[in-house]
């Protein structure tokens, strides 16, 4: 019988390894993850066993593709972000294999992690959302800081047109962004 414990453990101690630390000193890949199973939780808590599992598995061993590696600007940076999403399909279903998942359910939580059917798929969109929240509960500050305000502003523009509707009006109750930037989570 399958075990999302298993999975969720195994995706765990994969992201321990990271060699880079949040402040506190923990493992940096191992805290989004946590921060990723939280959010979920928060905004929906009857998700599904793929859907918890791509949660949590979203930034599995991130760090081994570095962005180093790829050509500076967008079509680099777009080219990084799809072969890391192949990679953690392709590390999860490894762990799900092992957890006792079938084939179809380690698809399926790939096609998530992939973001196949980003705005037709309701689980798709629905992580897509928990990471957008997660971004700005935890990584806007710092990412902002490092920004000027031009991509900045572009930035979060592109994050609200990934959201969903209820998404992008939840970020309007819950987060106090500056005008410039509230307006993008506008319908």
């Amino acid at each position: 019988m399958p075990s999302l414990d298993t999975v969720l453990a195994a995706i765990d101690a994969a992201n321990a390894a990271d060699p880079h630390a949040e402040p506190d000193g923990r493992p940096a890949a191992l805290v989004y993850g946590e921060r990723m199973s939280q959010e979920l939780a928060r905004r929906f808590p009857q998700a599904s066993e793929h859907l918890s599992i791509a949660a949590r598995g979203q930034h599995v061993e991130r760090w081994k593709i570095a962005r180093e590696t790829y050509p500076e600007g967008r079509a680099g940076y777009l080219e990084w972000r799809v072969d890391q999403g192949r990679a953690h399909a392709q590390r999860v279903a490894g762990m799900m294999a092992e957890a006792g998942y079938a084939e179809a359910d380690r698809a399926r939580v790939g096609a998530l992690l992939r973001k196949e059917g980003l705005k037709r798929d309701p689980e798709t969109q629905a992580l897509e959302d928990v990471i957008c929240f997660v971004f700005l509960r935890w990584y806007f500050a710092d990412f902002a800081a490092k920004h000027d305000d031009l991509d900045l502003g572009r930035i979060v523009a592109k994050t609200a047109r990934k959201m969903s509707p209820e998404a992008r009006a939840a970020v309007r109750a819950e987060f106090a962004l500056p005008p410039a930037h509230a307006a993008a989570f506008a319908d």
